[in-house]
């Protein structure tokens, strides 16, 4: 899988490719910059009172790396061909995983604007997706890959006691715009960020809503860098992800004063060239929380 080939790798244009897989008959999608490799399936090694989705762990290329049964962390039924299932080696918040689904059938090339945020309607399944994707007569739903790992290890989220490193802290005044489209993680990050001593955040659930009210903040004669000290943005979100927001902020002459921090499971070497393009002040990996903590005391204290 060529991810260094098309338009689709420009920074900003709100586009992205999805790999559509299948657990029994349902349609899932996931976005191809967290894909590493297609595989069969291999033997696993099984590991003692682990969590009951993981299967084991398998060695690829020197590297060992859980296997995860994307079938049982969703509650529906095993494969009934076992045999042709596919193993899919993803790398998100620094960490290697394998998911193991039925099917992988085709990469869907979309715009975020064709991505609709769930809603309570999915009978319980809202808290395991993050979109909505109309394709033709059917549907496809982007997984919240995040939130099936932190459920397995709530180790790799946003940690408060974390910040006990950075020592005592004084309450801050300035005003932090978060656009954040997991329920989970917007209520951690501010939970986190006002133990850090950062209590004015206010929190937007895609890049969409967060620069609408920037610009109609603008619209109404208001200085928006008083209104707000600096933004957090997630990469991935529906309607507009992090990289086409941060753009439209740094294009706009009555916005692009406001310091831009891209807090994503996506920040990797590799794709850190990517928001640099786009004009990010500064790029986290979630769940490193002291580290983001570091910027923001940087850019606006």
């Amino acid at each position: 899988m060529d991810k260094d080939q098309g338009i689709l790798l420009e920074s900003g244009t709100n586009e992205l490719e999805i790999v559509e897989f299948g657990v029994g008959e349902n349609r899932f999608g996931i976005n191809v910059i967290k894909v590493k490799e297609i595989l069969n399936p291999q033997p696993i090694t099984k590991i003692p009172h682990s969590h009951s989705s993981v299967e084991g762990i398998i060695e690829i290329r020197g590297e060992v790396v859980p296997v995860v049964n994307v079938a049982h962390a969703l509650g529906f039924d095993p494969s009934e061909q076992p045999e042709q299932d596919k193993f899919i080696l993803s790398e998100f918040n620094q960490t290697k995983i394998v998911f193991h689904v039925h099917t992988v059938t085709q990469i869907h090339r979309i715009s975020w604007e064709q991505i609709e945020k769930p809603s309570k309607m999915y009978q319980g399944l809202e808290t395991q997706i993050t979109g909505v994707i109309k394709m033709e007569e059917e549907m496809m739903l982007l997984l919240d890959f995040e939130k099936i790992v932190a459920d397995i290890n709530p180790e790799t989220t946003l940690q408060v006691d974390q910040l006990r490193e950075l020592g005592e802290r004084e309450r801050s005044h300035k005003k932090i715009l978060i656009a954040e489209d997991s329920g989970l993680l917007r209520a951690l990050l501010q939970e986190t960020l006002e133990e850090a001593g950062y209590s004015q955040t206010h929190l937007f659930e895609d890049g969409r809503e967060a620069y609408d009210h920037l610009k109609a903040l603008a619209e109404e004669g208001k200085e928006v860098d008083e209104e707000y000290q600096l933004i957090i943005t997630d990469i991935e979100m529906p309607r507009m992800d992090g990289h086409h927001f941060t753009k439209l902020v740094k294009e706009d002459s009555k916005l692009s004063s406001l310091p831009v921090v891209i807090f994503s499971s996506l920040i990797t070497n590799e794709l850190r060239h990517k928001g640099e393009k786009v004009g990010a002040d500064a790029q986290v990996s979630k769940p490193e929380i002291v580290q983001l903590v570091k910027y923001i005391d940087h850019h606006i204290l």
